[in-house]
């Protein structure tokens, strides 16, 4: 088991994590890790807290400034680099928007990764712990502007994303399986699967998984 095979963040209680890799015959299989990844957690965790304190001293920023630019309380940004509290995908959006980056940008330099073939196995995987949606991140480089992704939602889940997070990029996604309720700037759309939504101007988003099944989807997006 290595550090690609999970980004399992958290203080919370451990649950076994699923990735959504593709079989052959072009379904999605469910692969549950087993518990070993617990011990996955501190050093995910450390390099995260690392990166992201790293990235605030490199622009000299105290932990007012980038609590200010990300909105997110100073006393939750000093947890989260002494590794006392693991975050959750919307604040690291929001973290990651104050550095001029995207959240896959954020884990990437945290992880050190560079090559331009992304094998399924090597594949970053990240569990949100307040929602437990997966995050399986397919394709990501600083040197390519297109950048894919691969979210499992559980049943009755919802993930909020500010504006500021869409500020520098255009996103599109596709739904795999199931059916995903996409709120965009108060407008809102019901996807089912091998449906495909292009985002429009920033604005604040929330996904949602109404239903009783896991959606799956998958996110491309390039930078601007």
């Amino acid at each position: 088991m290595n550090f690609h095979q999970g980004l399992n963040l958290g203080i919370y209680p451990s649950q076994p994590l699923v990735g959504i890799p593709f079989c052959s015959v072009g379904k999605f299989c469910n692969i549950h890790y087993s518990v070993v990844m617990d011990t996955l957690i501190d050093d995910t965790g450390s390099l995260l807290a690392h990166r992201i304190k790293l990235e605030r001293d490199a622009r000299g920023w105290s932990l007012a400034d980038l609590a200010e630019r990300s909105s997110v309380s100073k006393a939750t940004i000093s947890k989260i680099e002494r590794e006392e509290a693991s975050p959750t995908a919307t604040i690291l959006v929001r973290i990651a928007a104050a550095f001029d980056l995207t959240l896959a940008g954020l884990l990437l330099r945290a992880e050190g990764a560079d090559n331009r073939l992304s094998r399924a196995a090597d594949q970053p995987v990240w569990q949100d712990p307040a929602t437990g949606y997966v995050r399986t991140q397919v394709f990501n480089r600083p040197d390519h502007p297109v950048e894919i992704v691969r979210v499992e939602l559980p049943p009755g889940q919802r993930v909020a994303m500010p504006a500021s997070s869409y500020a520098r990029i255009r996103q599109t996604i596709w739904v795999q399986d199931g059916v995903l309720t996409i709120t965009e700037g108060g407008e809102q759309h019901e996807l089912s699967a091998g449906d495909c939504l292009g985002f429009g101007p920033p604005g604040d988003v929330v996904l949602a998984n109404h239903t009783a099944a896991p959606c799956f989807y998958v996110v491309a997006l390039a930078r601007h």
